[in-house]
């Protein structure tokens, strides 16, 4: 499978490495007839994905980052995908993966709902130095292979961060990691099978992750960034596959995550499930189908 479009591949031997980045969203090695799910889509969707999928909509829940939702979406957590097996022909996972506690059981449901996909996350050099708080993963990449160390909390290593942060943060964040984005994120391909390992499965990575009290608002933008931001929409409205998008059957393809059943009772405002008996609301025409991930890692 390729990795990169021609186009990605001249602007890298040309010196343009952050255009050559910028370009990786718009490429998606799939016909036009081809099935594309997004896992964690956010508030940027890739082009070519068809149906979105993410596990927070509303504007708190995001801490004051909006989502985009401009194709059909569910609200769901990437553990417990409510779609059926072989559904898509490709899966995208950007900058999601390193959000999850149950690695595996994501892999899994990647795998299986998916034919093929792509993983992109920060690789794990960019996570010890720079920790996030909703990070629960740190990710390289060995001989094609995703190698995945659980966090135990958010900052593992705080003497390493102040070291970091003390003589080289300025410039490594201003400067080094910005001109080579590549260097600093794990781009992963699959084909039917994810390869990785769990380097240390026993580590409990499921802690309680440390916000401050997020706002209800969205994060005031420059007029560089509102215009930015205008360019982007017209350009997914130009490049996704709008007119396609529009006529999908949502619910067709829909399971629900707890119990994998396929009896889905439809309403106004509720799907329930005829096996299991969970309710799930129906919000501005998306579906909440949230399982509960500890339980379903518990069984």
């Amino acid at each position: 499978m390729k990795t990169e479009s021609v186009v990605m591949k001249i602007m890298k031997k040309t010196g343009f490495v952050k255009s050559a980045w910028s370009m990786r969203r718009m490429y998606c090695p799939v016909d036009s007839r081809a099935l594309v799910l997004e896992v964690g889509s956010g508030g940027n969707p890739y082009y070519r994905s068809n149906i979105l999928i993410d596990a927070y909509h509303s504007i708190e829940e995001r801490g004051g980052h909006p989502i985009k939702i401009d194709r059909p979406a569910v609200i769901g957590f990437g553990e417990a995908l409510p779609f059926r097996d072989n559904t898509f022909d490709f899966v995208i996972a950007s900058h999601v993966f390193e959000h999850t506690p149950y690695p595996e059981a994501f892999i899994a449901e990647l795998e299986r709902v998916g034919k093929a996909g792509y993983i992109e996350v920060p690789d794990a050099i960019f996570e010890r130095l720079i920790p996030y708080h909703s990070h629960h993963l740190q990710v390289t990449l060995r001989n094609n292979s995703l190698v995945i160390r659980k966090k135990s909390s958010w900052n593992p290593d705080p003497e390493l961060v102040e070291l970091y942060e003390n003589r080289l943060g300025s410039l490594f964040a201003g400067k080094v990691i910005p001109a080579n984005p590549f260097h600093f994120h794990v781009r992963y391909y699959w084909e039917g099978k994810i390869a990785y390992k769990v380097v240390n499965p026993e580590i409990d990575a499921d802690w309680e992750e440390i916000w401050t009290a997020p706002s209800c608002q969205p994060p005031a933008r420059s007029f560089k960034a509102a215009v930015k931001g205008k360019i982007l929409d017209l350009a997914r409205k130009i490049l996704s596959q709008t007119s396609r998008n529009r006529k999908l059957d949502l619910y067709s393809y829909l399971i629900c995550p707890a119990c994998k059943s396929d009896s889905l009772e439809r309403g106004d405002k509720l799907l329930v499930c005829r096996d299991c008996g969970i309710e799930y609301p129906v919000k501005e025409g998306i579906p909440i189908m949230k399982a509960d991930r500890k339980k379903i890692m518990r069984a």
